[in-house]
């Protein structure tokens, strides 16, 4: 199957959103993309759907809170923007200190997918550095994670957080085969100084062997931080993945 067009997480321009959602969402349209990943979906669906809609923009995958019985309110929100693919985007570095703690975490989104599927809905788990700096017998939590979770959850795979962690991100998403149904795509000297960061192809990741690892995952461009413009970042970054072959609309490159 061809991999889902490219998308970019609203969160690298979290700032320009709060001052102006739909001058935002139309700057990413011209750009040249046709699908976001939001953040705080419950917090935002009433600002995102009319700003989204203004643009010509899907959100196909989001990032919510779904865990301690927040998913009914994911469930709504999505329904409204379309979203198919809901995504828990952090649950904190304790809960990732030993099997029992993982294998709890894994149960209750195991639950959570269960009910989602109900909805004709999707979940999943976006990883950081902590997920894979954390090891459980040896092996990177996050891969204990992938082994305990039920079939019904997926993964988003954040490559830079993996390199982060130690652990490769080719392997990783190797070993984690076709469960990987989106990649945070972004760049840098693979540090946490997040101001550190570059657009995709201007830093130390290797992403062209990380989307050749994952040939039907969507890449998600991401910016924690950026020192520079960040809609010149993102630009950047699109017209790097689009060399690679990745295609921002159904169809198109």
């Amino acid at each position: 199957m061809p991999r889902p067009p490219a998308s970019v997480q609203l969160y690298s321009v979290r700032d320009a959103l709060d001052a102006d959602a739909v001058g935002t969402a139309q700057r990413l349209a011209d750009i040249g993309l046709r699908s976001v990943e939001p953040y705080g979906l419950t917090q935002l669906v009433d600002v995102l759907e009319p700003a989204l809609s203004a643009a010509g923009l899907s959100a196909p995958t989001s990032h919510v809170t779904l865990l301690g019985g927040e998913h009914d309110a994911a469930f709504a929100a999505a329904r409204r923007l379309g979203v198919q693919t809901l995504i828990d985007p952090y649950v904190p570095e304790e809960k990732w200190t030993s099997r029992d703690a993982v294998s709890a975490v894994a149960a209750e989104l195991t639950e959570v997918a269960r009910r989602a599927a109900d909805e004709g809905l999707t979940v999943g788990y976006h990883n950081h550095w902590w997920e894979l700096e954390q090891r459980i017998d040896g092996t990177p939590a996050l891969e204990v994670f992938a082994d305990l979770i039920g079939d019904e959850v997926v993964l988003e795979v954040d490559a830079y957080w993996s390199a982060v962690g130690g652990v490769d991100p080719v392997g990783l998403l190797e070993r984690l085969g076709d469960r990987v149904v989106a990649i945070h795509v972004k760049d840098g000297p693979m540090t946490r100084d997040t101001l550190q960061q570059q657009p995709a192809g201007q830093g130390s990741m290797p992403l062209e062997a990380i989307l050749a690892a994952a040939p039907n995952a969507r890449p998600v461009l991401e910016f924690d931080a950026y020192a520079g413009d960040l809609f010149d970042g993102v630009a950047a970054s699109l017209a790097y993945v689009r060399t690679l072959g990745v295609v921002t609309e159904e169809g198109g490159a």
